[in-house]
């Protein structure tokens, strides 16, 4: 409604009275730009999605709490814009009772699962042998020798599903850790329905499988906006077909060192100053960043900046011609899209840099002091400003290369 006074987007996400640290959002919904009504105005009347204006409201103003998660299914491809309401119908009902077998394929392997509940012991040794733990019997209401029956009811475990339940007790700890100044999370059964989703997810993506202390801050938002578990699950998936590259490491590798590759770039090039004081310092790899850039700078921005800050990049490089690429894959054909999707938030991080360039060249006399520095602006970005800074450092880092290859070539 025109002239209708903006309201602070947290009032959406109810904290826990005993939070006291808790950043508040720097971003205030306006009326009218990103609201239901006009949401819903943007589909024809056999349900098409006039995505262009959609996109350019999120652009403009961000979305609205009240549909974030269904606008979040399109620009993570879990529909195409140009399905209709029937089509998205039947994919829907299709995906939840995947998900379901799923589910229940796990639920097999490890009762657990499904159950209401969720485990932060080991329950398995490395070699298949089942673990009598006290504390999975407490926190199952399964006896320790019951518990042991039901992992060895069908004989000895694949190796596939011994390391699958190797993950498990590590979900289960960041579960307890995640986003735990919220209300949300107060309840039990939600709790739980983010340990299912990330049990699952890490038994048909064996690959990466779980990567503790990462995946859960992506996932818990999907939960928190979704309802059904399933289309959470959906969402949080296609989100990871984007990501997964970065979670697979080995002992010469890092997932994320392409974007850190590209980070040193576009830092050499707008603020050259820095990079070099970086390289003097032993940071020219900037490894430093690997976290902020591993969840998409959950920790570094306010929950609710966060949201905004992730639908502000996915509306800037939504192309609807990966969707239907997303449709052709198999599950089990995925691990090609983690290094194909276009999610590149470097240009966010390089602005974030900038940002603390001053501080940066003035105090850091070792890598623990930039570490120290990067960590002091959890929660207190403005996520916003950081957009708006972001396409303009974009501007500037295309313009200063043009510039370069002009001169190589003169």
């Amino acid at each position: 409604m025109r002239g209708a006074p903006s309201e602070p987007a947290d009032s959406y996400y109810e904290v826990r009275p005993d939070s006291t640290d808790v950043s508040a959002t720097r971003f205030r919904i306006k009326p009218g730009k990103t609201s239901v009504r006009k949401w819903l105005a943007a589909f024809s009347s056999d349900g098409q999605l006039d995505v262009g204006k959609t996109l350019n409201r999120i652009h403009r103003g961000g979305i609205h709490p009240a549909i974030r998660g269904e606008v979040w299914e399109f620009l993570l491809g879990c529909y195409h814009p140009m399905s209709t309401f029937d089509e998205r119908k039947q994919i829907r009902q299709h995906r939840r009772a995947q998900y379901v077998r799923l589910k229940n394929e796990c639920c097999k392997m490890f009762p657990v699962v499904g159950s209401g509940k969720y485990i932060t012991a080991p329950v398995i040794t490395e070699d298949g042998q089942p673990i009598r733990n006290p504390v999975v019997a407490l926190e199952t209401n399964l006896g320790k020798t019951e518990m042991a029956k039901e992992l060895t009811s069908n004989g000895p475990l694949d190796m596939k599903v011994v390391q699958w339940m190797h993950t498990l007790h590590q979900i289960g700890l960041d579960v307890k850790r995640t986003d735990r100044t919220l209300l949300f999370y107060d309840k039990p059964e939600n709790l739980s329905k983010l340990w299912d989703i990330l049990s699952v997810y890490a038994w048909i993506d064996i690959d990466v499988g779980y990567c503790q202390a990462r995946m859960s801050d992506l996932c818990s938002p999907m939960i928190i906006l979704l309802e059904n578990e399933a289309d959470a699950f959906w969402c949080f998936e296609r989100l990871m077909r984007r990501l997964r590259g970065n979670f697979q490491c080995t002992e010469t590798f890092v997932g994320v060192q392409t974007q850190l590759s590209n980070l040193a770039t576009v830092t050499q090039v707008i603020d050259p100053k820095l990079h070099q004081h970086l390289e003097t310092l032993g940071g020219g790899n900037y490894l430093f960043a690997f976290r902020m850039l591993m969840v998409l700078f959950r920790r570094e921005f306010s929950f609710c900046d966060s949201l905004y800050l992730w639908e502000m990049m996915w509306a800037l490089q939504y192309d609807p011609d990966l969707l239907s690429l997303y449709e052709e894959l198999e599950l089990n054909m995925e691990k090609a899209e983690g290094s194909k999707g276009k999610s590149k938030p470097t240009q966010k991080y390089g602005n974030v840099l900038k940002d603390k360039s001053l501080v940066l060249l003035h105090q850091a006399r070792g890598l623990d002091d930039v570490v120290k520095i990067l960590n002091d602006m959890t929660g207190n970005l403005d996520a916003k400003k950081a957009c708006i800074g972001a396409l303009k450092l974009h501007k500037k880092y295309v313009k200063a290369k043009t510039h370069r290859n002009a001169k190589s070539m003169g």
